[in-house]
């Protein structure tokens, strides 16, 4: 692996990198492929992200692999997309185990096949000691799902009587929200050049960076990830606080 460029700050390295990647089929159809070609293309995008981050120390990646709302999608697409997923974990997997990648999948995994689900057990059981880098694979996920199972989560444990009503806080809840006990998401990308998080992380987001490019997800490179990281140590991080607060060195609270 080469080594990383010395324009980025590695103090000011993201701890928690969450991806939307966007833009596999457009850029299928700007080359007259059909879409799955520009999703099969998207795979070689995130093996290169995943060893842009070990290679940065970035202690935590997630990506939206596959949103609840993505089932609306032609139904060709969805099957082709299930069929690159079992692929790439049954191709990937090891290799990622051997650079000490812990794999874990977020979301509604009981909507897909017994098969499927069995194979992402199977990857996260495979590689759930290792602490290089853990990646966080978010399958039929949506932020507002998060939040209403971690509520309903809670109502059990209340009716369980194993906490009382009145104890929920936010500190609480977030135990029972997907990323739980991960750092804090403190880098967002998304690519493709839509401007919106798309139900992604509603929860986690909320003092994460955000930076969305133009450019489509097959296009992304430790280059283009560099630039991303250039503009989030430009970023004035202050939680609340003032910019002198943060100059002075005191801008460790939360808002």
């Amino acid at each position: 692996m080469s080594s990383p460029s010395a324009s980025v700050d590695i103090v000011r390295a993201p701890q928690h990198l969450a991806i939307v990647m966007d833009g596999n089929g457009r850029w299928a159809e700007r080359r007259h492929r059909p879409r799955s070609f520009g999703h099969r293309e998207g795979q070689k995008a995130l093996r290169a992200t995943l060893e842009y981050c070990l290679r940065r120390g970035i202690k935590a990646l997630t990506l939206f692999a596959f949103s609840s709302e993505n089932w609306r999608r032609p139904e060709e697409e969805v099957g082709a997309l299930m069929q690159l997923f079992l692929k790439a974990l049954d191709r990937e997997v090891d290799e990622l185990h051997g650079h000490g990648v812990r794999i874990e999948f977020i979301g509604d995994l009981s909507a897909f096949s017994p098969e499927l689900q069995a194979r992402m057990r199977k990857a996260m059981e495979k590689t759930r000691a290792n602490t290089a880098l853990l990646a966080n694979v978010a399958v039929n996920y949506g932020g507002r799902w998060d939040i209403a199972n971690a509520a309903r989560l809670a109502a059990e444990a209340v009716a369980r009587g194993e906490i009382e009503a009145a104890s929920i806080n936010e500190n609480l809840l977030a135990r029972w929200l997907a990323l739980s006990g991960q750092p804090p998401v403190d880098l967002f990308i998304r690519t493709g050049g839509e401007l919106r998080i798309s139900n992604f992380l509603l929860w986690q987001l909320a003092y994460a960076e955000l930076v969305f490019i133009d450019t489509l997800w097959p296009d992304v490179d430790a280059a283009v990830l560099d630039d991303c990281l250039n503009e989030f140590t430009r970023r004035e991080r202050r939680f609340g606080q003032t910019s002198a607060q943060v100059v002075a060195g005191s801008g460790q609270g939360v808002a």
